[in-house]
């Protein structure tokens, strides 16, 4: 039994995706949604008999064993703890958590391995074989010594924000639209309907393309390497088009990421031009560029391409790639996990590890300072060693 804790377009996607697994042992038995009209359509839409406003209401649910959060991103974090603690499987959209909420991340981190319940980020690029089929070849040695990748995101438009619908402009809070639910931890705002429909403009909800998009890129880069966590972080980035009083976060974000590992990860995107550069996998996610000591990988359609470096005496060669995957796939994958049949994709140390690399960027932007992660503490620090926090 299954309940989807967010009901809009990427809560409507994800159950799709269920319901069309043609699995008779699942179903979707319960919704939640701060906004009555939105949850009653999903009810309708995926044949949940209980409709709820409140997600605790929906964890007290018997018949709830999974559950999928699509949610706003700041609002994730605790979901997920709330879901842990009740023993509730998770399938989390990204990001993770909100950029501000370091600390809940790590609470959800820690709230998901107590309890032993399955974790899958909403990463779907991440069932693609060739992030499997690239880390073999790495550990296998075919690169060498691993030492930088490069990935990032680029589109022209800022659809996924501004152009974000708004159901009923004249909708105001009360018994069919809970307004302090969905301001969660944030601060507190007097209602306002952009706000709400159009959060991801707004940086009390949202981080723009950092932690909209990025989770996307680099999960595959750092997933294929075999990196851990982060050391540290530096990032700019701006309003650097769509510059309209409502938008807050930037439309241009560049970040670097070191590891201890002695490898350096560049996120590179913007949302005001689309050419992607390297890879063709996607017409706007930059696909990774994975180099190390004797060559690198390159990620084309149907095949990944070994480019040997200036010196090395290895000779090229491709691989053909054995499954694209997909977003169906992905939640497939998520109810295997939770049968013991397989393991999630995007699990919740990678998570983690991801998430506290998009952190440390953020703050790096929002401050101009160099973001350290301190691993034995698990705290972000400055280069002085003081706390860095939101």
């Amino acid at each position: 039994g299954v309940g989807v804790i967010g009901c809009g377009s990427r809560g409507g996607g994800l159950t799709r995706n269920l319901l069309g697994l043609d699995d008779g042992d699942v179903e979707v038995v319960a919704v939640c949604d701060t906004y009555r009209p939105r949850m009653a359509a999903a009810a309708e839409n995926s044949g949940a008999e209980r409709q709820y406003m409140d997600h605790r209401e929906l964890l007290d649910d018997p018949r709830v064993d999974a559950v999928i959060i699509a949610t706003p991103d700041h609002i994730h974090g605790g979901q997920v703890v709330d879901a842990a603690n009740q023993g509730k499987h998770i399938f989390c959209e990204k990001p993770f958590t909100h950029w501000r909420q370091f600390a809940v991340t790590k609470q959800a981190r820690n709230a998901v391995r107590e309890n032993g319940v399955v974790f899958e980020l909403g990463t779907q690029g991440m069932m693609d074989s060739a992030w499997r089929q690239a880390r073999d070849l790495v550990e296998q040695g075919l690169i060498g010594e691993p030492i930088h990748a490069e990935c990032g995101y680029f589109r022209v438009g800022d659809w996924g924000e501004r152009g974000m619908p708004i159901d009923d402009p004249d909708v105001q809070p009360g018994p069919d639209l809970d307004w302090d639910a969905f301001i969660g931890d944030a601060p507190q705002q007097p209602f306002d309907v952009s706000r709400y429909f159009r959060w991801r403009l707004y940086e009390d909800y949202s981080g723009g393309p950092v932690t909209d998009l990025y989770p996307h890129s680099m999960t595959p880069a750092v997933y294929a390497l075999g990196l851990g966590a982060p050391c540290h972080a530096v990032a700019t980035g701006g309003i650097h088009r769509y510059d309209y009083p409502e938008r807050e976060v930037p439309d241009t974000f560049n970040m670097l990421v070191e590891y201890p590992e002695r490898v350096c990860v560049a996120v590179l995107g913007t949302q005001g031009n689309d050419y992607a550069a390297t890879g063709s996998r996607s017409s706007l996610n930059r696909s990774p560029v994975l180099r190390g000591w004797e060559g690198a990988l390159v990620f084309d359609d149907d095949e990944i391409q070994f480019i040997p470096a200036d010196g090395s005496d290895k000779e090229p060669r491709t691989v053909a790639v054995k499954d694209r995957g997909s977003g169906q796939q992905h939640m497939a994958n998520f109810v295997r996990s939770i049968r013991g049949e397989s393991d999630p994709v995007s699990g919740i140390e990678l998570a983690y590890n991801v998430q506290t690399a998009l952190h440390m960027a953020t703050l790096s932007y929002r401050r101009r300072i160099t973001v350290q992660y301190d691993v034995q503490n698990e705290t972000l620090v400055d280069n002085a060693g003081h706390p860095v926090t939101a």
